[in-house]
């Protein structure tokens, strides 16, 4: 009797996640994409089972709108942003180097804190890429450049290595730093990430201008415009 039966429909559901690839061009960036561009595939279903596949699709979806849900409760959590005025929070995080660092560490500069959601991503890259291309300019304008995410010392480690950085990296894993600034962190599953933010600290350690990036290839160049700006 069991080789006359019909065959059971095969179902199968998967969670795609997006990686990097639209992070220059998109008007979110790559990065925060990480774990929120889920989409939904159901294959092989057969078309004689139509409320069937209705079925899978309305369960898929529905996990994708509860963690949607999560991204939204987890981000309006967060603090408020550091206002344009107010004095940076100070903070010692360790460096890929496994040192501390600390904002004190650099009083009389001008200090460019930039917050990026994970090493080695695609977006993540090109920004670090074109910080390090400019750090000569930087120099030049008494300016240094400080990236922060909530990845490990190791981490970060790998990371410049990979990349030759020589700027500084440091590790938020607990992103006590990224609270303190109002960065928002999202999540999805296991996956925890900072927004791209970038503050831009006076050398007096006032807040004087703050971006929520969304031109990734254009970023060192703007915020090197704003210093230059605000020395005349």
């Amino acid at each position: 009797m069991r080789d006359h039966l019909p065959a059971r429909p095969q179902v199968r559901v998967r969670m795609a996640h997006s990686g990097d690839d639209n992070a220059v061009t998109g008007p979110t960036s790559d990065c925060r994409k990480i774990a929120i561009g889920a989409k939904l595939q159901v294959d092989d279903v057969p078309r004689r089972s139509p409320m069937l596949r209705k079925r899978w699709i309305a369960a898929g979806c529905a996990v994708v709108l509860a963690g949607s849900f999560a991204l939204t409760k987890r981000a309006a959590a967060a603090g408020d942003t550091a206002p344009v005025g107010s004095a940076a929070p100070g903070f010692t995080l360790p460096s890929q180097e496994n040192l501390p660092v600390s904002l004190n560490d650099y009083k009389g500069k001008w200090v460019v804190l930039y917050f990026y959601p994970k090493d080695q991503t695609q977006g993540c890259t090109i920004e670090a890429h074109n910080f390090q291309r400019d750090l000569q300019k930087y120099d030049a304008l008494n300016a240094v450049v400080l990236g922060v995410s909530l990845d490990t010392a190791d981490s970060h480690k790998a990371f410049c290595t990979k990349d030759s950085l020589t700027f500084k990296l440091l590790a938020d894993p607990d992103h006590k730093v990224v609270d303190a600034y109002g960065v928002p962190v999202k999540s999805f599953g296991p996956v925890h990430y900072a927004e791209r933010d970038t503050f831009l600290i006076s050398p007096e350690g006032k807040i004087v201008q703050v971006w929520q990036v969304k031109d990734i290839q254009g970023h060192s160049a703007e915020v090197l415009a704003a210093i230059e700006a605000k020395k005349k």
